[in-house]
């Protein structure tokens, strides 16, 4: 295809919590906007990819696609068949518990050391990006709720200040924004996890390492359990259709 995106710009945080700009390359760009469909459940779990229609969608040729998809495929987005092409991955109940165990940890320590470590800026950009985040709650706007979500959790993790964590958490965070995105569409989850976030913001005001460390394990558990009822029943309903 001859239309191509101009380059978009990336805006995101150091570990040190300075902004960062770059402009994103065509591959990115691919890369980034697949891994949105498939998180929202635009490209939903065990469909396969229809490489010509997702292309022309796309406004891009077959390789940039193909490569896009090999670099989700190491995300454990998308699954690669020989000879029969692709298809979104599951999400099993299982992966998404022990996935969540793991993040639940990382993020916590995160949220210990950003206490401890968060500069004024920081907190004012934190508090900034946490009421808007509660406008879009209060108003039942789930897409807006959910990017802020993510955008706070990803600055919380940068604002720790330790290269070594934001590397580890990086190799899992992507495969946990779909799960992620199927618990905050519940609306009695995201009551709970507003609560959690405000009682997080105390913590870091109050420069309460011990707080923070278990307000955000506790919320990324909770965010666990309730993907995982999701997915039961997700389940279960599919066996019936099935049966």
């Amino acid at each position: 295809m001859d239309g191509k995106p101009a380059p978009k710009k990336r805006r995101g945080y150091n570990a040190q919590g300075k902004l960062t700009i770059s402009r994103l390359s065509l591959h990115e760009q691919v890369v980034n906007q697949l891994r949105e469909m498939i998180v929202s459940g635009i490209l939903p779990t065990g469909e396969k990819i229809r490489f010509n229609e997702l292309a022309e969608e796309l406004q891009v040729s077959l390789t940039p696609l193909r490569e896009a998809l090999k670099v989700l495929a190491g995300e454990q987005l998308v699954e690669l068949m020989p000879n029969r092409g692709a298809r979104v991955a599951p999400i099993t109940v299982a992966g998404t518990k022990e996935l969540f165990e793991v993040i639940a940890g990382i993020e916590a320590l995160a949220a210990e050391l950003a206490a401890a470590r968060i500069t004024d800026e920081q907190l004012a950009g934190l508090e900034q990006l946490h009421q808007t985040m509660r406008g879009h709650h209060e108003r039942g706007e789930t897409a807006p709720y959910f990017e802020l979500n993510r955008e706070i959790h990803d600055n919380i993790v940068a604002f720790a200040g330790n290269e070594t964590l934001q590397e580890m958490r990086a190799q899992l965070a992507r495969r946990a924004e779909r799960a992620r995105f199927i618990s905050v569409s519940s609306g009695p989850h995201r009551i709970e996890a507003m609560q959690d976030h405000d009682e997080l913001m105390q913590a870091l005001r109050a420069r309460d390492a011990k707080a923070a460390h278990a307000v955000w394990r506790r919320h990324l558990l909770s965010s666990g359990e309730e993907t995982c009822r999701i997915l039961k029943n997700w389940e279960a309903d599919r066996e019936r259709a099935q049966g």
